[in-house]
């Protein structure tokens, strides 16, 4: 791939954004970001992702506003048709993935940025790292409902409409990041968490991803029914009688996906 390196090592799979300087969201990006946020869907190779980027000015800038604006003639019909679909397929390309995803903010998520790391299942972020929605202040609108995973409904407003930044510290004390750590020490941290995921059933994992993302905008009673829904469909796999079994003997779990 052109701009995204992917390891997977133990079950963790790290994929790295690297679109120098401040990786934009080009099309090559989003692209091969999206493919490969898709593919953690289809096989068994990972059981956490974490998703970051390389260098320190930027965990991605948003969109590429120096890049040449296509020509229509360019475009297919659905690209000319329905202009945000590229932008919009990965976000939920990674709020879909089969794994829990975790973002490990590495600097500025700036529009698109921001947007991706909301629809990831955990946020972790080093201590320059801000947060933003500044397409305001360029003609563009964008991330405002992205802004409302994040915090409340007034902060989120004011953000939205005056463009500034929120630093990884304040939202931090909202509870919407994990932690806020030093740069050096992030992909560390991130990769601690991950592996602490990946040790869990990876059938449990599945089902418990899909659950919450399914539950999360429901009533309670709804939210509640569904929850019970997925841990009978937990119940029909040996994956749970074998966690129930390496606790009651004080061992470490065999997951046999059966």
């Amino acid at each position: 791939m052109e701009q995204l390196d992917v390891l997977i090592e133990d079950k963790v799979a790290t994929v790295m954004m690297d679109n120098p300087p401040v990786n934009a969201a080009s099309p090559t990006l989003l692209r091969e970001l999206r493919s490969t946020m898709e593919s953690f869907s289809v096989d068994r190779s990972a059981n956490a992702v974490i998703l970051t980027a390389k260098g320190s000015r930027a965990f991605m800038a948003g969109a590429d506003l120096k890049a040449p604006v296509r020509p229509v003639e360019d475009m297919t019909a659905a690209e000319l048709l329905d202009r945000g679909r590229a932008g919009r397929d990965l976000y939920w390309s990674i709020y879909d993935c089969a794994v829990p995803v975790i973002a490990a903010v590495n600097g500025p998520a700036i529009g698109l940025g921001l947007g991706i790391a909301a629809v990831c299942d955990i946020i972790l972020a080093s201590e320059q790292a801000f947060f933003q929605t500044s397409e305001i202040n360029v003609g563009l609108l964008g991330s405002g409902s992205h802004l409302g995973l994040l915090m409340g409904r007034f902060k989120a407003r004011e953000l939205f409409f005056t463009g500034r930044p929120i630093s990884a510290t304040e939202l931090y004390k909202m509870g919407s990041i994990s932690q806020v750590v030093a740069a050096d020490k992030l992909l560390d941290a991130a990769r601690e968490l991950a592996e602490e995921l990946a040790t869990k059933s990876p059938i449990a994992l599945r089902l418990a991803k899909e659950s919450m993302n399914r539950i999360e905008f429901l009533a309670l009673k709804e939210a509640y029914r569904m929850e019970q829904d997925y841990t009978n469909r937990l119940l029909t796999f040996e994956d749970s009688e074998e966690a129930r079994a390496a606790w009651r003997d004080r061992r470490q779990p065999e997951w046999r996906w059966r």
